[in-house]
């Protein structure tokens, strides 16, 4: 099994908006997964939607684009970051989605035929008109006619302990995580469970997160994985991605 991370964009914002109380700037990846198993491909999340290359306060709304700048060239899309790797967007049997926001779910459209694989009250929350306001979700990026896997809690995706969403719920109503066991050891694809190193080291949450107390809980399964040897892939961590050779870079 060979796992290879993509970078899809960038974002800047106040570092206020990852680690609360915080000061000053910081410029963020936008980050992709693939991994090869021997029973199919599956990418870890898509990034954003291309049109957010050409106007990003229109795709996204100014609510978000009052916080994020962004960083997003043609070729950085998921679609061409595959290609690049050789990988035809067809050949993705599942896209396990991590949660349902814009940086995440808005390269979706491009992966038109794998299987979406998501928390089943992250996939309830997304439809939920009142949710969607409250969380800040897009329909447009997610609910695109995909044949959807909702699953609860722990999911195996191929039944051989390899490849395991597990749920990391707090940031979102449903957020998950992607923990691979590779022949190089155990590798745990946070997502915005934990945006940081130093949000896992510090315990030291963003000001807006969904349940406080879930993704706290989130954190400490983290840690409890990291303390067991497993190698924790931040969010959104720019010093984890800057040691990382790109692109785009085969992890295991």
């Amino acid at each position: 099994m060979k796992v290879y991370a993509l970078t899809c964009g960038w974002l800047s914002a106040s570092i206020g908006n990852f680690l609360e109380g915080e000061r000053g700037r910081i410029r963020v990846p936008v980050p992709c997964f693939l991994i090869d198993h021997p029973l199919g491909k599956v990418l870890f999340d898509s990034g954003m939607h291309v049109e957010t290359q050409r106007d990003p306060r229109a795709r996204l709304g100014d609510r978000i684009a009052e916080h994020y700048s962004v960083e997003f060239r043609p070729g950085e899309e998921v679609g061409a970051r595959l290609a690049a790797l050789g990988v035809d967007v067809g050949e993705i049997r599942y896209l396990v989605q991590s949660h349902l926001h814009f940086d995440h779910c808005g390269g979706n459209e491009q992966i038109p035929n794998a299987t979406v694989v998501v928390q089943r009250r992250e996939w309830q929350a997304g439809r939920d008109a009142d949710v969607r306001a409250a969380v800040g979700y897009n329909p447009r990026d997610y609910d695109l006619g995909h044949e959807v896997l909702a699953v609860d809690g722990e999911h195996d995706l191929f039944g051989d302990g390899r490849v395991l969403c597990i749920p990391t719920h707090g940031h979102t109503p449903g957020h998950q995580s992607l923990l691979l066991r590779t022949e190089d050891g155990t590798l745990v694809a946070a997502a915005d469970a934990c945006y940081l190193r130093r949000t896992l080291e510090m315990m030291h949450l963003p000001p807006v997160v969904h349940d406080r107390t879930k993704m706290l809980e989130s954190l400490r399964r983290l840690a409890a994985l990291r303390d067991d040897g497993a190698r924790i892939l931040f969010g959104h961590d720019p010093d984890l991605w800057g040691s990382l050779p790109h692109p785009p870079l085969r992890v295991a």
